[in-house]
């Protein structure tokens, strides 16, 4: 059954309040109620939209945001896990290193190892062909 332009809107409008304010405390209720449909249909159509659930989706969003205050911001872990809404670093660790494949410890350590070879060795990270295309020494 196609999915009105109406219904789109709403699962549209209910994505959007994920994204503005995933450092909340927010659950399928609060989302679904954006939509102005039940939990169970929105979580349906939801999933038919994007191809995942809205809680996947809400969680991704947090991991992706805590990835980039990893990298650029100098905030303990504790910091970054409350910052995107995380209610125990517990479950941030472990979702996160699920997401990763890496703790965030030690994704931080990566990230700021390979800013500074960056810094270093700034050729390093240019791809060869462009390199070779514009005659750029080694």
């Amino acid at each position: 059954m196609p999915i009105t332009s109406d219904t789109y809107q709403r699962i549209v409008t209910a994505k959007v309040y994920i994204d503005d304010n995933f450092r909340e405390a927010i659950d399928l209720d609060k989302i679904a109620g954006q939509a102005c449909l039940s939990r169970f249909h929105f979580h349906r159509l939801f999933t038919k939209v994007y191809k995942i659930t809205p809680h996947q989706y809400l969680t991704q969003k947090r991991i992706d945001k805590a990835k980039d205050l990893l990298h650029k911001e100098n905030l303990t872990i504790t910091e970054v896990c409350n910052e995107v809404g995380f209610e125990s670093i517990g479950s941030f660790s472990m979702l996160f290193k699920k997401e990763i494949g890496f703790a965030p410890t030690y994704y931080r350590n990566m990230a700021w190892l390979k800013q500074q070879q960056l810094k270093e060795q700034p050729k390093q990270f240019i791809p060869h062909c462009f390199i070779e295309g514009y005659r750029l020494e080694k």
